[in-house]
């Protein structure tokens, strides 16, 4: 992020657990939750999606959020790949 000179208005410290409540909440304030594992690239439409589906996409193998999430306007993105980061930010 700081290659990018992107700068987070907040930061939430990964000993406050966000679960799937917070997934759910973020996904429906979203037009679109795209979400990043690895290579895989999945772009959700909460609007048509199920928020169900999108949010258990957002969550990591313990239940809790992917880091990092960022909400830029009304998109949400979860987990780091540097072509959606291209995408989203130099747009």
């Amino acid at each position: 992020m700081e290659e990018r000179s992107i700068e987070s208005k907040e930061t939430v410290p990964a000993s406050r657990k966000l679960g799937k409540d917070e997934a759910l909440e973020l996904a429906k304030g979203a037009t679109r939750v795209i979400v990043a594992k690895g290579k895989k690239v999945t772009e959700y439409r909460p609007g048509r999606d199920d928020l169900g589906e999108i949010a258990e996409a957002m969550l990591g193998p313990t239940g809790n959020l992917r880091a990092p999430t960022i909400r830029r306007g009304k998109t949400v993105i979860v987990g780091y790949s540097d072509e959606v980061f291209g995408d989203v930010f130099e747009s």
